[in-house]
């Protein structure tokens, strides 16, 4: 089991029985690496949202379904 708490000054990580304390660099280390992940992950969130609309126009503009598309590329 994983658990963070966080004030301003540290956060109290706690895996397993273990409960560790992160300050000073180390905090300002997990924060960033926190934030890089959030990052990527909205990344990724907009990507596949701007695949799927480009997915969708392409399929109006030819005037088939998903389905149809799929049938025709088998």
């Amino acid at each position: 089991m994983f658990m963070a708490t966080q004030s301003k000054e540290e956060v109290k990580i706690q895996v397993g029985d273990e409960v560790r304390v992160l300050e000073g660099d180390e905090l300002i280390a997990f924060n960033n690496m926190r934030a890089e992940l959030q990052a990527e992950g909205e990344a990724k969130k907009a990507e596949a949202e701007a695949k799927a609309t480009a997915r969708k126009a392409l399929l109006t503009k030819l005037g088939i379904t998903a389905e149809e598309a799929a049938l025709l590329l088998s």
